[in-house]
């Protein structure tokens, strides 16, 4: 169909051009016999030339048509063309051919063009960053206060309705049914503040309306991994009064949602044992880290020597390669909607049972190979052992998510993968330097539990920002033990003992006076 298009244009512009060359002809002089007067029809001409160069600039590229016989169709359609136009020019009225092309627009329409806005709208936020500290069972949350800006540019502009909202977007990237925007995106309301409750005129200027929320410690952080995508919404709407050609005025903005876990103090300790060897591994290693930074764990092989007294011999397990491996795994239930839950039997009318499917997906957001780094002792068989400190880290430009854990099934959790692989070798008891290999080789396999999560910086939680309250104080003063009375022979400092100066300096006077 493009190539159809474009070749009746041209054959329009080709018929016009030589019905127009025709036609000056035809008249007393040419264009090129007079440069200083403009020809009738010149303007008509240079514009179908001009679109006509248009259309064949966008023509390159094209398929080539298929063959027709498109010079007798333009022959035909350019002595039509001429034809009426003699007819036109020989009458009392001559009238001048304009040919429109209502699917091609050039430059911009005035429908388009919108007039400038009477209203804007802008925020402020005036808390600190969102972040949840602990964990979604023990978190107080995180405390989004701010300011709504309503700048009227018109005076006495009336506005019907103000209202912000703040919502949770989860997006299913792999829904419960394909290609089903209700199954691919949920959002639940956390929060709506109807700022105008009345229609109000408003003076030119810049109006503020304070807004805060309390986000509760369960609530998942902003992530965004290969199965499940949250993110928070703020929206803002403002609607002029009924009948002004005024469109609603909008705000869309982001909110970045983070969770940060303290870590502990002291590192995690692991102990595992590789049967049917006598290997013992000892690990020490941070449970907790951050998605920027470095990290040590330190092991520690025992018992990779073994004493054989029928053969007298002694074997060795020695380490040829080290792998590691983060591992980030989600787990996140797609739920169905309405059309695709199916309605309970027997249930009560209106009910619906909620179903989804499990999604469940593992990638790497760090690994390395080592063959070499770590130290080996075979002194005795009863003290062998391999020692390394492996320092592991994410990826440069992972895509990584922190730990979360929700209420809806969405839970993200990442382990530290160690893989060693260590082969068999023998030797005299007498001779150790003449080292045989067995051919038989092992894999250990460790997985470490590890927690991800963002730094929590110098900030604290908000409920450790807020004033002390003190709960024990009674609503009344306290009464003091012991009523005391003045009378006018007695002064306060016979009651109340002075301050050390005060009263050497105030006996000093009273031993003068006597």
């Amino acid at each position: 169909m493009p190539h159809r298009v474009v070749d009746l244009f041209r054959s329009s512009a080709h018929s016009l051009e030589s019905s127009l060359t025709k036609k000056s002809a035809s008249g007393p002089a040419r264009r090129r016999d007079y440069p200083d007067r403009a020809a009738p029809g010149s303007r008509s001409s240079e514009r179908a030339s001009s679109s006509a160069l248009f259309l064949e600039d966008c023509s390159d590229g094209l398929p080539a048509p298929p063959y027709t016989p498109q010079g007798r169709m333009e022959g035909s359609r350019a002595s039509s063309f001429s034809s009426d136009s003699h007819k036109e020019h020989g009458s009392s009225h001559p009238h001048h051919h304009k040919i429109s092309f209502p699917s091609v627009h050039f430059g911009r329409s005035s429908k388009d063009s919108n007039s400038s806005s009477s209203a804007t709208l802008d925020w402020a936020l005036e808390s600190p960053p969102l972040v949840m500290y602990g964990d979604a069972e023990t978190s107080s949350g995180a405390l989004l206060s701010g300011q709504l800006f309503l700048n009227i540019k018109q005076e006495g502009l009336e506005i019907d309705s103000l209202c912000a909202t703040l919502s949770v977007h989860v997006t299913q990237k792999k829904p419960f049914a394909n290609h089903c925007s209700e199954c691919t995106n949920q959002r639940t309301e956390l929060k709506r503040w109807d700022l105008l409750q009345n229609p109000l005129a408003m003076a030119k200027g810049e109006h503020s309306f304070p807004f805060s929320v309390l986000l509760d410690g369960h609530l998942p952080a902003s992530m965004d991994s290969p199965l499940i995508a949250i993110s928070y919404e703020f929206k803002a709407e403002a609607r002029p009064r009924r009948g002004l050609p005024l469109a609603p005025i909008k705000l869309d903005k982001a909110l970045d949602v983070r969770r940060s876990i303290p870590s502990s103090e002291t590192p995690h300790h692991s102990v595992r044992v590789f049967p049917p060897t006598n290997i013992r591994a000892s690990a020490h290693y941070p449970q907790l880290i951050h998605p920027i930074g470095n990290y040590t764990l330190a092991l520690r092989l025992d018992d990779v020597a073994k004493l054989n007294s029928k053969v007298n011999t002694v074997e060795y397990w020695k380490l040829k390669k080290l792998i590691w491996k983060l591992e980030e795994t989600t787990k996140t239930v797609a739920p169905a909607c309405g059309r695709h839950s199916p309605k309970l039997g027997q249930g009560t009318e209106g009910q619906q049972n909620k179903k989804g499917v499990i999604r469940t997906e593992t990638r790497v957001i760090g690994e390395k190979t080592l063959f070499s780094g770590w130290k080996s002792n075979y002194a005795s068989p009863t003290d062998s052992m391999i020692e390394l400190e492996l320092d592991y880290s994410l990826a440069k430009h992972a895509k990584y998510a922190c730990d979360s854990k929700s209420r809806d099934g969405t839970e993200v959790t990442h382990q530290l993968m160690v893989e060693l692989v260590v082969a068999q070798e023998w030797a005299p008891v007498n001779k150790p330097s003449l080292v045989t290999h067995t051919g038989v080789g092992r894999i250990l396999r460790m997985h470490f539990g590890t927690i991800l999560t963002e730094r929590g910086g110098i900030g604290i939680s908000w409920d450790n920002e807020a004033p002390p309250i003190y709960q024990d104080v009674p609503p009344s003063p306290p009464a003091y033990c012991q009523e005391t009375r003045f009378s006018a022979e007695h002064t306060i400092d016979e009651v109340i003992d002075p301050l050390d100066g005060y009263a050497r300096s105030h006996s000093s006077s009273l031993s003068g006076r006597s």
